[in-house]
């Protein structure tokens, strides 16, 4: 099958398509990515890119398409312009690299922006393939939780853009149960809307390494770990607030682990509230060496923003928690707290309760190391019948292959009438 992949982001920046990429390469199709300029989290074009781009071009075995694209930067607005400059240029210049290249499908990945659907549509319009569209993240719902559009009208004009994407998709993959209603306001009535969850990369089911020599060891401590996007969604003010409430407890350390549009911000928070002593930012790092820091992780930290919008979703994060085998403490609403109760794999709180997270992560530590041992298994145990890597990435890939060969024939059928 050849593939083209449309992702605003990819490797060498952090997110779960570069896995499904090389998964899909490794079985033996033909891939192609298009993408923009790595610059996620922090806003700015990877100074490696910058300094040599030749090496970016191939991803193992598959090409790497790059268009021009305005950095994140930091701000609302400067955020809006990314998400445009890469809709108009992977539209444009993407077209023109693309133009003798033939394809059987288009798979479309979209944690944020669902503008990225606009040049998928234009490939689809000139390849004449079906589109596979994989949504992470609800449109308009998201900005008007974030607070990034206020206003009535403009919320409107992004919900009309987002049915007339929906609406011209083969299918559409929603990453959890809940989000399919919604999706489902936009679409077609005869809309193909199937459940389709993340996973955790194949890195957490390596044999365990060594623990990460930049976490200092203290005897005693419980470490309470965060990783991944330190942003507005993941709520640090009440994170925050909770570890201000622990911080005369000599047991409870944070880890945080990850960069994003808000890590100067906790910084400086961390700095004012005096609580250097308790919580640690250790940066970004490569997924790769993600289990190695988990190897200091007595309670993983999931957290997202009190609203109806953030309680229909599996954070992405949740996956890999599970399958590296830790108990999940959380701060969340909705479908991923129902998973960890269900599963026993760990203790939950309402989304935006400090003192819930404070008392959820004084309850974990309390408990007996043979206690924290059966969450611990009870995360791989749902990890492996819910989430399993090689299970979805073959569904996905019988899926793709179908949807290719249906409009294959149909294009055969039309062309002998």
């Amino acid at each position: 099958m050849r593939l083209l992949v449309i992702s605003q982001y990819f490797w060498p920046e952090n997110f779960r398509i570069n896995d499904l990429v090389s998964e899909l390469s490794a079985r033996g199709h033909n891939l192609v990515v298009l993408s923009g300029l790595p610059n996620y989290p922090d806003g700015n074009v990877f100074p490696e890119f910058k300094r040599d781009r030749r090496p970016f071009s191939k991803f193992g075995g598959v090409e790497v398409v790059r268009v021009p694209i305005l950095p994140r930067g930091r701000g609302s607005f400067r955020l809006f312009l990314n998400y445009v400059s890469f809709a108009i240029s992977a539209t444009l210049v993407g077209s023109w690299k693309l133009r003798r290249r033939r394809f059987d499908a288009i798979f479309v990945y979209e944690p944020s922006p669902i503008t990225v659907g606009i040049p998928a549509l234009v490939q689809r319009a000139f390849k004449k393939v079906p589109i596979a569209f994989w949504v992470l993240d609800l449109w308009p719902e998201t900005l008007q939780a974030l607070g990034v559009l206020r206003s009535r009208l403009l919320l409107q004009w992004v919900g009309v853009l987002v049915s007339f994407i929906y609406r011209r998709c083969d299918v559409i993959l929603a990453q959890s149960r809940s989000f399919i209603p919604r999706i489902s306001k936009y679409c077609r009535p005869d809309a193909n809307i199937k459940y389709f969850p993340s996973w955790a990369e194949a890195v957490f089911a390596q044999a365990a390494m060594a623990p990460a020599p930049e976490v200092p060891v203290r005897d005693g401590s419980f470490d309470v770990m965060f990783a991944g996007n330190i942003g507005e969604a993941q709520d640090f003010p009440s994170v925050l607030a909770a570890a201000e409430i622990l911080k005369a407890n000599p047991k409870v350390r944070w880890l945080l682990i990850g960069d994003g549009l808000m890590a100067e911000w906790v910084a400086q928070e961390i700095r004012r509230r005096r609580l250097e002593h308790c919580i640690l930012m250790l940066g970004r790092h490569p997924v790769e060496r993600m289990p190695s820091f988990y190897q200091h992780a007595d309670a993983l930290l999931v957290s997202l923003r009190n609203d109806p919008v953030f309680a229909l979703t599996i954070p992405g994060k949740l996956q890999s928690y599970l399958a590296a085998g830790i108990p999940v403490v959380a701060m969340l609403d909705g479908e991923g707290a129902d998973l960890i109760n269900r599963s026993g794999s760990g203790v939950t709180c309402k989304a935006g309760d400090p003192q819930g997270l404070a008392a959820a992560v004084v309850h974990l530590a309390s408990l007996s190391a043979e206690r924290r041992k059966e969450m611990a298994r009870n995360a791989l145990t749902v990890s492996a019948t819910e989430f399993d890597r090689n299970r979805l990435i073959t569904e996905l890939e019988a899926r793709l292959v179908t949807l290719a060969a249906a409009s294959a024939c149909s294009r055969v059928d039309s062309l002998s009438n």
